[in-house]
């Protein structure tokens, strides 16, 4: 997994009906894009250091202001 600051993480929740969560990437810690990330989480929980699982997935800025 690659990302970049800007970029959108979506982490869908393992239970059918619960809803899942969704940040933006304030900073990469990793090297060349790859985790751990610091997330600002837009439910409002605190900014933290996120290292995804198999059930997060990346939206790139470029993407996101395509469907702006």
């Amino acid at each position: 997994m690659q990302a970049s600051v800007g970029d959108e993480i979506v982490v869908h929740s393992p239970q059918v009906g619960a809803a899942g969560r969704r940040g933006r990437i304030v900073e990469v810690r990793g090297s060349d894009g790859a985790p751990p990330y610091v997330v600002a989480w837009a439910s409002g929980e605190p900014d933290g250091v996120f290292f995804p699982g198999p059930d997060a997935r990346i939206v790139p800025a470029s993407e996101q202001a395509a469907r702006s």
